[in-house]
């Protein structure tokens, strides 16, 4: 038994078009950094900026602005930069300039600027800097299966809601086959960060994103009327037109019968690649 055809027909009539999602870069105002007590000189300070607005422009996350512009960021990031017992102490105050709220501080030391870990310090001026989110706009998920692909289509908006364009759910019983496509709507979570390692079940993966997702479904089959996933990692790739949820995924479908039909016995999309 399979709704195909007629239901996908049906869908294509209904559901409306919505505006491709962008990710919108926050602007940063990297002010020069002032020297404090003894020891540093002007030529530090002049360095220390330089090397901080060359390190978070690397990253490709935000909009930095410098010089006479920097006033103008939506976040400012104040350094200064003294000796200490023959120490360099390169240090930081990262501001919301809307409001003039502190975020947070940053410090690193060494013996000297080319010793600094520089990448640590943008990483800590940074780290409540809201990154764009790359998880806006239309993405689609195939699966192959033996009888047919089953595939996700899933519209993530600036509110913080989903629409569901697409979302097979796929059940194989001995030589029985069943495979609903429900509509429906939902809300997810987004939190991004610079890549880094994170540890799950004990394991370092790779990760750009924390994900979850609330989704209620119209036509599903009935274990899939509500599908409910936090804590999902997401890695995306460099141009962000695809990416993976690398610890678990939107569960979809049940597999009965063996690695014959399916290599796992429960099915989840895990793979997307942008559409719109």
């Amino acid at each position: 038994m399979k709704k195909t055809a007629l239901l996908f027909c049906f869908l294509i009539t209904v559901i409306p078009v919505f505006a491709q999602g962008t990710a919108r870069l926050p602007t940063v105002g990297i002010l020069p950094f002032e020297t404090t007590g003894t020891g540093a000189s002007a030529a530090d300070a002049a360095e220390a900026t330089r090397l901080t607005i060359a390190e978070l422009s690397s990253w490709g996350f935000m909009t930095i602005l410098s010089g006479d512009q920097a006033k103008n960021g939506e976040y400012l990031i104040r350094g200064q930069i003294q000796r200490l017992n023959n120490q360099l102490v390169l240090s930081a105050v990262t501001s919301e300039a809307r409001s003039g709220k502190n975020l947070n501080s940053s410090k690193e030391q060494a013996a000297s600027l080319a010793a600094l870990d520089i990448e640590a310090f943008c990483t800590q001026a940074a780290e409540y800097i809201p990154y764009p989110n790359y998880l806006l706009g239309k993405w689609r998920s195939t699966i192959n299966m033996v009888d047919g692909p089953v595939t996700c289509v899933l519209e993530f908006l600036s509110d913080r809601t989903v629409k569901v364009q697409q979302y097979d759910t796929w059940e194989h019983n001995g030589t029985n086959s069943l495979k609903y496509q429900a509509i429906g709507s939902g809300t997810y979570s987004y939190s991004g960060y610079r890549r880094r390692t994170v540890t799950v079940n004990g394991q370092g993966i790779l990760a750009d994103a924390t994900v979850g997702i609330n989704l209620k479904l119209e036509d599903a089959l009935p274990k899939y009327v509500n599908v409910s996933r936090t804590g999902l990692r997401a890695l995306f790739d460099d141009p962000k037109e695809s990416f993976e949820l690398v610890n678990g995924g939107f569960p979809c479908g049940d597999n009965f019968t063996g690695p014959s039909v399916y290599s796992s016995a429960a099915v989840a999309y895990t793979k997307f690649n942008k559409i719109q």
